[in-house]
């Protein structure tokens, strides 16, 4: 129990905030039933005859008609790439699709989170690596009155761990899972919304994940760190679009503009019963978190489910606020 006494708030963060933040934490993974989304074959490039033809080469007409339906008076020279004369599409030029196909915005968070990880896991001694996760990780307690003056990061920390915390992970395997799922729905959700569109997403959809986690654990002292609600939020994001008519999962899978393809109203996705399915399995896999069901990399500690749930409703209900594509049946 938390006083809001200066002595008892001390107490509580050198003996039992501190021994918790030794543990890592509360992991936040997410692991849900998914398909991967938005993997778009690249544009082909489309070429014709008069395309192909060059420029300012003529050929003469000889007035009987035969020269591609068009009569022409003798000796008149046209265009050799005239539409009139050539309209006969050729067969696409073959092309070849690069090995990686992600977004510059995935890879670049995706390096950050490994190197993130990597320094604290190599570079970090114990203590020092303590201290990065008393600074950045979310940590309910820390928004009790005058608790700033004891944890690190003062006011400051109170307001960048509403982001903070998605960069860390408490190990390899939570890590690894993230950026998996991480790959698969934010790389169609990146090539919609664009560069700057997708990081402030990210960033709304991991402080809604921390905000459910503060309202549902307001005296909580564990740390929670990862990138789960963000995950989430670009499950529900990708869902929005993805089996509108044309995009990846509805019929257009391969097209290069499967991505930007029009998304319905919240209200018409809800009629689709292929959402209706995945929302649903969604919620229920995270029921099971909550009572208690472990995953791999989570072992001995608890799983943020409140925050995979706080980051899969932003990013479902504020799709339309940074969604660049018109909505279908508007201009």
């Amino acid at each position: 129990e938390v006083g809001p006494g200066h002595g008892g708030i001390r107490e509580t963060v050198n003996k039992i905030i501190m021994p918790e933040l030794r543990r890592k934490g509360a992991v936040n993974l997410s692991l849900t039933l998914t398909r991967r989304l938005g993997a778009t074959a690249s544009p082909r490039t489309f070429a014709t005859a008069a395309d192909e033809r060059p420029r300012g080469v003529f050929q003469k007409g000889n007035g009987s008609g035969a020269d591609g339906g068009l009569r022409l008076p003798p000796g008149r020279a046209v265009p050799i790439s005239s539409p009139v004369l050539e309209n006969r599409p050729t067969p696409p030029m073959s092309y070849r699709e690069p090995i990686f196909n992600v977004p510059g915005v995935i890879s670049g968070l995706a390096v950050a989170l490994v190197g993130i990880h990597l320094v604290r896991t190599l570079l970090l001694s114990p203590q020092a690596d303590l201290e990065v996760l008393a600074t950045f990780a979310f940590i309910p307690v820390r928004y009790l009155p005058d608790a700033h003056l004891y944890l690190p990061g003062g006011f400051g920390a109170q307001v960048w761990t509403f982001v903070s915390y998605a960069l860390l992970h408490a190990n390899w395997v939570h890590l690894v899972v993230n950026l998996i799922w991480f790959l698969a729905f934010g790389t169609p959700v990146a090539r919609r919304f664009g560069t700057v569109r997708f990081l402030l997403f990210c960033a709304v959809t991991a402080a809604a994940g921390a905000l459910a986690h503060l309202v549902s654990h307001l005296d909580g002292i564990l740390p929670m760190i990862g990138a789960s609600a963000t995950v989430s939020g670009t499950m529900a994001a990708a869902i929005r679009f993805a089996f509108a008519p044309g995009a990846a999962l509805g019929g257009g899978a391969g097209h290069p503009a499967a991505d930007h393809r029009p998304a319905g109203s919240l209200g018409s996705s809800f009629r689709d019963r292929r959402i209706l399915v995945f929302v649903a399995v969604w919620f229920g896999l995270n029921l099971l978190f909550g009572v208690g069901i472990s995953v791999p990399g989570a072992e001995g500690a608890e799983v943020a489910w409140q925050a995979h749930v706080g980051g899969f409703l932003a990013g479902l209900l504020l799709f339309a606020l940074f969604d660049p594509v018109p909505r279908r049946g508007e201009a």
